[in-house]
């Protein structure tokens, strides 16, 4: 069974080879961490996703007043450049000649996977992880690389690592409710829990992301003096949600749209409580260690230290 076990590897890696990774002499991209993927985009050139940037406008008049005295607060000065760094991201198109995009996209599935092996880029194998086709970029519109780089976070992190192998398993789960000896066979229920994962997360950064255009979490990253690291964790903290609903009360892909709809009125009404939410969570649970690479070194899941009253659900 070894050598049965090392021939397959040595065919998969004949594989990995022909599909081209864009590594030197199709070599396989080494795993990336999130926070060098992070310093390759604050160096890189993204005045073209910058200039696509649509920030929130100032108030003028009665409307300016009305914000003032009950809207949201603004983000603070030092934050705005960070803001904007978000926002270009998410205007940034996966690129196959872009070494980094690509180690991005290899991570995931690594993490994902579980697997020691990296995979083509294009195939059947990016919708089982949860795309809508062969090739993930065509479902990052409207997040582009911040849909994938907040995947990154979410299965790198050793306090989220655990929560998206759970999510993930239960998105590719199937209940089967078997009739009574009484009821035809024709009867027979078929509840399946399964959903994309990878497109359920864009949607969830589709979420964040417009929350943050609103300045419904300028309080919490005012208060934190940061916005990357905020953002990340309210991300994780709304899929955690999704999660805890999905599961308890049996959804299904048919809910899928209500739930996203009520998840955003959450993001974007209770921030804080969704964060809280989250901090229990990791409290509660032993942490996983990053199983691709000893050197990553991560930003921290929120500090906020108080426990959440109650089951958490969807409002």
């Amino acid at each position: 069974s070894e050598e049965l076990q090392r021939a397959q590897e040595e065919w998969e890696a004949v594989e990995e080879t022909q599909a081209g990774l864009g590594g030197p002499l199709g070599a396989a991209p080494p795993p990336i961490s999130f926070q060098e993927a992070l310093q390759f985009f604050q160096s890189a050139d993204l005045s073209q996703c910058r200039q696509q940037v649509r920030v929130p406008g100032g108030a003028h008049g009665l409307a300016a007043l009305l914000r003032c005295l009950a809207g949201p607060p603004r983000l603070q000065r030092q934050l705005r450049e960070e803001r904007e760094l978000v926002l270009a991201m998410a205007n940034c198109t996966l690129d196959d000649t872009e070494r980094v995009h690509m180690r991005i996209l290899q991570t995931i599935y690594r993490q994902l996977t579980r697997s020691r092996l990296s995979c083509p880029r294009y195939g059947p194998h990016w919708e089982e992880l949860g795309f809508q086709g062969a090739d993930p970029g065509t479902d990052l519109r409207g997040t582009g690389m911040l849909g994938l780089m907040q995947m990154l976070f979410f299965v790198l992190d050793a306090q989220t690592l655990p929560l998206a192998h759970d999510i993930f398993k239960l998105s590719q789960h199937e209940t089967q409710a078997q009739a009574s000896g009484s009821v035809l066979a024709a009867l027979t229920l078929l509840l399946l829990q399964n959903f994309p994962f990878c497109i359920m997360s864009v949607n969830i950064t589709r979420i964040v992301m417009q929350a943050l255009r609103e300045d419904r979490l300028s309080r919490v990253c005012n208060r934190r003096q940061e916005v990357i690291a905020v953002l990340n964790d309210l991300y994780a903290a709304a899929f955690l949600q999704l999660y805890r609903v999905w599961k308890r009360q049996h959804k299904t892909i048919a809910d899928s749209a209500l739930l996203l709809q009520e998840l955003e009125l959450s993001t974007k009404r209770k921030p804080k409580q969704l964060l809280r939410a989250l901090q229990t969570y990791v409290s509660l649970r032993p942490r996983s260690s990053p199983s691709s690479a000893k050197e990553i070194d991560f930003t921290g899941v929120c500090d906020l230290h108080v426990e959440l009253e109650g089951d958490a659900r969807l409002v």
